[in-house]
């Protein structure tokens, strides 16, 4: 049986490099891998040096590095490597990277220590330091591939401070890298892995004509992409961060149109569904690499676009109350369902209290989140109904007071020609399943579905024909809007018994972060399903520093990306800094800028991914999003999270778990590196609960 050849992208970046004439003679020879990759003779040898097991195969004077396991052998890189002996042993030479050269996360973490940074060897009167190790020229551009409209910046970079902060595209940044300087194939170990295919395959990427390769799933994911698809109802996927749920449904996607083509259905219809916009472009540029010309049977949106359109196109476009509006009226409702409110003087007195006793905000959450997000059409089905994800008990005699309350708003809403968004999508529910031949779909990919209400899950089961060709995934902990619930509340069909798996392995972030955030949910989780979980990646734990005053604050902002980008070799544009407010992030981005950083502040509706500066974002608007480098910050604006006065303890405590849940999501955005900053002076609670085993906390 011959072995499957898998790459790391180090690999074809340095491909790119290497002439012409000397590819055939390097693909023939990756043949020989495909054969047995077993070290044999002077051929085949291990090399020494690297904590993983890794291994060259000569080709003329170009060495193809390599590793290989149960079935399957990894390209790691190729160049003219010389082969250095210690003995009878072939030792791996250093990187030509002079990491010292830059300052160190560590050391700039550390308190009460200075940040110059750290000088490096003495170069000839007059020379820059960290000489790049090769010249760029245009010859070397054109053969990596490298766009035209590059060539002026990269051709001005003479140092690799000048080649890190190039404003260039970061996939650009890391070819280059990979070409002129030697990897350390240890960290190169832990890149995905891609889908080599065949060496046709190979050189038509090194001629231009290939974009690219397909992600090699790992054995878990490879399984639940065909697990339970001949099943008689829906599947379910859960995971945690980081462990592949939407990369599996992608897959997923491709294994069901397979499924309907080889059927005799020749024109599928499919609908992938994406939580935030965006995420729409980005699925659907994954689809297009994953599924070629197919992917035109595949429309990718997000559940309120289909549910917008659909309104538009039966009544008109709807008018949507803000949120803003909203509390107006529910504070203009209030007296008047207390002067109305029915039943004898004690049950009046206790309807009169609930709603004294309970903010306006926490109100018009039951009224949406529980009410209309649920589709609750009458009392005695909202005084039935189990309110999943709510700390504050509500009996009988006060639900009663609140379903009053709610026919007073529902008539200033028609009052004022508006209507909420938990309305629309109800609305919406009912025009579809009143429409004698609805437009259905033949699959229907739900992913992160756990912060979609029951109203709109509803909606897009209706949506598919058949129930078994239904695909979720979700993660109940990192459900940051409205309230959770059980799946049996939403539809009879929705039972997953024997087919609902769970992801295990992430793929995300590294160990240390990835637990430490853990511990920081424990009292905000939901699900207990991931007690066990395995982590791909290491490296720095996750640290928390207390900061003073704004100055502060943007300084050491500055200084940590900065420094991780030159420690991960990584573009400004690897950072993110989460934020949770607007007026926050606007204040840090002009810090940033004013200390010489290029940053930009975005929302979800605006969101520019390939800006090559810091991207500075809400918390929330970074759900389903990852980056390199993430610092979480912008908490000296005012109390977090925003609590009216004369909350109800119960309705505050509901409150600060959901927050956790969204700072744990905030969290695990990173990849690699994570800093959090707090008030130095009375850190909000949330803010305070940090595990001093798993977190850098210095002084904080």
């Amino acid at each position: 049986m011959p072995f499957e050849i898998i790459h790391k992208p180090t690999f074809t970046n340095q491909l790119l490099a290497i002439p012409k004439e000397r590819v055939m003679q390097i693909l023939e020879k990756i043949e020989v891998l495909r054969d047995d990759p077993k070290p044999h003779g002077s051929l085949k040898k291990k090399l020494y040096g690297y904590k993983g097991d890794i291994y060259r195969l000569r080709s003329g004077d170009f060495r193809i590095i390599y590793t290989y396991g149960d079935g399957w052998v990894a390209l790691l890189g190729v160049d003219a490597r010389k082969d250095v002996y210690k003995g009878d042993k072939l030792i791996a030479e250093e990187t030509e990277v002079d990491v010292a050269a830059f300052a160190n996360l560590e050391d700039l973490l550390t308190p009460n220590r200075s940040h110059p940074p750290t000088p490096s060897p003495i170069l000839g009167e007059g020379e820059p330091e960290n000489l790049l190790p090769v010249e760029l020229t245009e010859e070397l551009l054109d053969r990596l591939l490298i766009p035209k409209s590059c060539f002026p910046t990269l051709l001005a970079c003479r140092t690799l401070d000048d080649l890190l902060e190039a404003d260039v595209p970061g996939a650009v940044r890391d070819r280059l890298f990979d070409c002129i300087t030697a990897p350390n194939f240890d960290q190169v170990l832990n890149q995905p892995s891609f889908v080599t295919g065949s060496p046709d395959a190979l050189l038509r990427f090194k001629e231009g004509n290939l974009l690219g390769f397909l992600l090699k799933l790992n054995p878990e994911q490879e399984k639940f992409v065909t697990w339970a698809s001949n099943a008689t109802g829906p599947t379910l996927l859960k995971g945690g961060p980081g462990t592949g749920k939407s990369t599996v449904a992608l897959y997923r996607t491709r294994e069901i149109l397979q499924q309907l083509q080889a059927s005799g259905v020749s024109q599928p219809r499919i609908l992938f569904t994406t939580y935030t916009n965006a995420l729409v472009t980005f699925s659907e540029q994954l689809l297009q690499e994953l599924l070629g010309q197919d992917a035109q049977f595949v429309e990718v949106k997000t559940a309120d676009a289909l549910i917008y359109s659909l309104v538009c196109h039966a009544t008109g476009a709807p008018n949507i109350a803000t949120t803003k509006d909203l509390l107006k009226l529910v504070q203009q409702a209030i007296p008047q369902t207390i002067a109305t409110v029915e039943g004898n003087a004690l049950q009046q007195q206790a309807q009169r209290l609930i709603l004294q006793r309970l903010q306006p905000e926490y109100l018009l959450e039951e009224l949406t989140e529980m009410i209309d997000a649920r589709g609750i059409e009458t009392l005695e089905a909202y005084r039935a109904t189990p309110r999943t994800g709510r700390s504050l008990p509500l009996n009988k005699v006060q639900r009663q007071a609140i379903w009053q309350l709610r026919q007073h708003c529902d008539r200033l809403l028609v009052d004022q020609g508006m209507e909420t968004w938990a309305q629309m999508r109800k609305r919406a529910l009912a025009l579809l399943q009143n429409t004698p031949e609805p437009l259905l779909y033949d699959a229907v990919i739900i992913d992160e579905a756990q912060d979609l209400s029951p109203t709109v899950l509803r909606f897009l089961i209706h949506l598919c024909k058949q129930t078994n060709r239904l695909f979720i995934t979700a993660d109940a902990n990192q459900s940051i809007y409205g309230s959770s619930f059980r799946w049996s509340e939403i539809h009879e069909s929705l039972k997953f018994v024997g087919r609902t798996g769970i992801l295990k392995v992430n793929h995300r972030t590294t160990q240390e972060i990835g637990e430490a955030a853990f511990a920081y949910l424990q009292d905000g989780i939901l699900e207990e399903d991931d007690k066990e979980r395995f982590y791909v990646h290491t490296g720095p734990p996750p640290a928390v520093r207390a900061i003073p005053d704004r100055a502060s604050e943007g300084s050491l902002l500055a200084q940590f990306c900065r420094t991780a980008a030159h420690e991960f070799r990584l573009g400004l544009g690897a950072c993110a800094i989460l934020v949770p407010t607007e007026k926050a992030g606007k204040n840090l981005t002009g810090q940033l800028n004013y200390l010489s950083l290029d940053a930009r502040f975005m929302t979800s509706k605006d969101l520019d991914l390939s800006y090559k500066g810091v991207k500075v974002l809400p918390l929330k608007g970074a759900k389903g999003l990852e980056f390199p480098i993430v610092a979480i910050a912008g908490f000296l604006e005012g109390a977090y999270p925003t609590i009216a006065k004369g909350t109800a303890p119960e309705a505050v405590a509901e409150m600060m778990t959901r927050e956790r849940r969204t700072l744990y999501v905030a969290m695990t955005r990173a990849m690699r590196a994570l800093l959090v900053l707090v008030p130095a002076k009375q850190p909000p609670p949330l803010l305070q609960t940090f595990d001093p085993r798993l977190w850098n906390l210095g002084n904080a």
